[in-house]
């Protein structure tokens, strides 16, 4: 591990120095690319140069220990000494997580899109609940989100929603929200007050670019029509919507949200981009199952990863146990506890599995 600390801090002083040299500083895109690679390795660098700086605390104070005869001094410098290794402790097992290997989408915008399964009216409705849980969540870490195909029903529910959310690692945060999440209560259709079970799935796929997937013109089919449903004045008026379907997979994308056509139609794109590129990255977790089935948030989408249960007021998520008793809070986008456990785990599965 030290050895490969040690090369992680040559290389960023090396980048320290050509981030000062006249022709990076003219070259933009290399210049992001260092400052990118900086901004990576900072967090490192960080905590070796703390780790170090402790190691020799405690060497300094177990030399003055030797020295010194004073109770009261040798009392200060023992707490000293026992905080600074506590302190090397904590710091070994952050920097082996710091070095753990990246998922390269990290860094990326994603597409999270719902879809309600069994459960009918109900599911619908739980998929619009989740959707707006989703949107204070981002809204609380001053994300944008953006609606770009939406199937609604009358009763205000949805049977399906895709939408991209844009913001600083939203990829790091929001894949562990991929699979089936189970909702228990007594619709309000329910005259009997039976407790009725529903599902509904949740995509999360990273924001692809146009290097990251190419499409061949002749594998689309491009239709344009008039929008339907709600969307206010003129939304009928101009055939804005944008259908797409690509041939090779049968993937049909619908965008209608936006009275521009060539909104709808940039907006379709990038839903399709980013479903062509989730199919090959599911191909590349499936070719190692073994590494799929040890990491939190990038297993099957069949999965059944939450439950959300009403009567109860309780959330559980299945994947690492934990359940929580403030259900009103976490459908009001308060996720992160959710979360951040998720990170802790899979963090937890990788260094286990790097150990072996």
């Amino acid at each position: 591990m030290f050895d490969k600390l040690d090369d992680l801090l040559i290389r960023y002083e090396e980048i320290m120095s050509e981030l000062h040299e006249p022709t990076v500083t003219g070259d933009q895109v290399r210049f992001r690319k260092l400052m990118k690679e900086q901004s990576d390795l900072t967090p490192i660098v960080e905590a070796y140069a703390e780790y170090k700086k402790n190691k020799q605390d405690i060497e300094d104070s177990l030399s003055m220990l030797e020295a010194e005869s004073d109770e009261d001094m040798r009392q200060m410098l023992k707490e000293e000494l026992n905080s600074a290794k506590n302190r090397v402790e904590e710091l070994e097992e952050t920097m082996k997580v710091l070095l753990l290997p990246k998922d390269p989408n990290d860094d990326k915008n994603v597409i999270v899109e719902i879809r309600a399964g069994a459960g009918g009216d109900e599911a619908a409705l739980f998929a619009a609940e989740i959707y707006r849980m989703y949107v204070h969540y981002a809204e609380s870490r001053r994300w944008k989100v953006e609606t770009m195909e939406v199937e609604e029903i009358g009763i205000g529910g949805m049977k399906s929603v895709s939408f991209m959310i844009t913001g600083q690692g939203a990829y790091s945060v929001m894949k562990y929200e991929s699979g089936v999440h189970r909702v228990q209560r007594v619709p309000e259709t329910e005259s009997g007050g039976r407790i009725h079970t529903s599902t509904i799935t949740v995509a999360v796929m990273p924001e692809a670019e146009e290097v990251d997937v190419q499409i061949d013109e002749k594998d689309i089919r491009i239709d344009v029509m008039r929008a339907s449903g709600n969307g206010g004045q003129c939304v009928n008026t101009t055939d804005s919507a944008v259908r797409l379907t690509h041939y090779p997979t049968g993937i049909v994308v619908y965008s209608q949200t936006e009275k521009s056509q060539l909104q709808n139609k940039a907006k379709a794109f990038a839903l399709l981009r980013a479903k062509l590129y989730d199919i090959e990255q599911q191909k590349a977790h499936d070719a190692e199952a073994q590494l799929r089935k040890s990491q939190i948030g990038t297993g099957d989408r069949s999965e059944k990863i939450r439950t959300y249960n009403f009567p109860q007021g309780r959330v559980t998520d299945h994947r690492i146990n934990l359940t929580l008793y403030k259900l009103d809070k976490i459908m009001n986008g308060d996720i992160q506890e959710i979360i951040d456990a998720c990170i802790a785990a899979d963090q937890a599965a990788k260094l286990a599995k790097m150990n072996e």
